[in-house]
């Protein structure tokens, strides 16, 4: 089972998903101009597995992705395209928008 941490934020009407894999939390990661603070305050929400990051970015308007098994996840699943992951510092790196 993948160990996911995934905490939603709301603003209005938007709902931004954090995701990442547990073991990137309270990461710095940087790779020359680029800078990605995993907290805690933001990212350390629920842990659970892929079924739960599923149904959190089923709900989302946005979501901030970090991490191998996130990024997969949400791939594999039409949430992110590939082409669009990025990596900062070796870790891969993604966002969604959808309205």
């Amino acid at each position: 089972m993948s160990d996911i941490r995934v905490k939603v934020h709301k603003r209005g009407g938007d709902v931004l998903i954090a995701a990442c894999d547990s073991g990137l939390v309270g990461r710095k990661l940087v790779d020359g101009e680029l800078r990605l603070e995993v907290s805690d305050e933001f990212y350390g929400g629920d842990r659970g597995g892929e079924e739960m990051l599923l149904n959190r970015l089923s709900l989302a308007t946005m979501a901030n992705l970090v991490g191998e098994e996130v990024c997969r996840i949400a791939a594999e699943h039409d949430f992110i395209d590939r082409e669009c992951v990025m990596t900062i510092e070796g870790v891969p790196h993604a966002q969604m928008l959808r309205y």
